[in-house]
């Protein structure tokens, strides 16, 4: 819980200094007062603000906060110090929106390893139709497809152009559809290639959690299309 200390500025009259422990996640941490209501309108100077219910404490006594302690240590020495973090940056991220400590979030929102993903790469998908519909289409093709089996696949097919989206079509009509599901992809008008949107389908297939790799799909008997032009397969790979 908090402790109050004495400290005397030179010529000025003494003042006292809270001091606050907090248990965040069970990490301890010592720091004051001041230092976590820097921010007025976050999250942590809502906690300790005046007239508000206190924070739950733990065995202790010192302040309980259940979240991550591996992170907080990059907000307290945001708040001490103003000095934005390099390492962690997505999870340090994701600390700074919980605790509603808007200048962090928008400095980290800035930097390079955010700037890419939250901006470039995201203006970039929004482009693409239906993108994370795809996405969780081919995750429960691959989950239909994984009985008694080391790996799953799943045909996708990647057009930029409404041209190529017509030709992918007669394509797809050539297939017998009752034993190929196919995921289409397409088209977007923004500069990234077909491979980019590739690795963006693969990035976003394993932050679901699962293990996956791709290649030009090998056409089947009957198959009039070159496959290099449009159709991948993604294989899920269970164990």
């Amino acid at each position: 819980m908090s402790i109050s200390s004495l400290g005397k500025p030179p010529g000025g009259s003494m003042q006292v200094v809270k001091i606050i422990e907090l248990n965040v996640g069970g990490d301890i941490f010592t720091t004051t007062l001041s230092t976590l209501k820097k921010h007025p309108g976050s999250k942590l100077a809502e906690m300790f603000a005046s007239g508000q219910p206190q924070p739950q404490t733990d065995s202790k006594g010192r302040y309980f906060i259940d979240r991550p302690g591996t992170y907080f240590k990059y907000i307290l020495e945001y708040l001490r110090s103003n000095q934005v973090p390099t390492q962690c940056v997505q999870d340090v991220y994701k600390e700074a929106l919980f605790y509603e400590i808007g200048p962090l979030v928008k400095q980290l929102e800035d930097s390079p390893p955010l700037f890419g993903e939250l901006v470039a790469r995201k203006q970039f998908l929004a482009c693409v139709p239906n993108y994370t519909e795809s996405i969780e289409l081919m995750a429960r093709i691959a989950r239909a497809e994984a009985m008694a089996s080391r790996r799953s696949s799943v045909m996708v097919c990647v057009v930029k152009t409404e041209e190529d989206a017509t030709k992918c079509q007669d394509a797809l009509n050539s297939l017998d559809m009752c034993k190929k599901s196919v995921v289409k992809f397409g088209p977007w008008k923004a500069p990234p290639s077909i491979l980019d949107l590739l690795d963006c389908i693969k990035m976003d297939v394993e932050a679901k959690g699962f293990k996956t790799s791709f290649h030009i799909y090998v056409p089947e008997k009957g198959f009039r299309f070159k496959t290099s032009d449009y159709f991948y397969t993604f294989l899920f790979n269970w164990w």
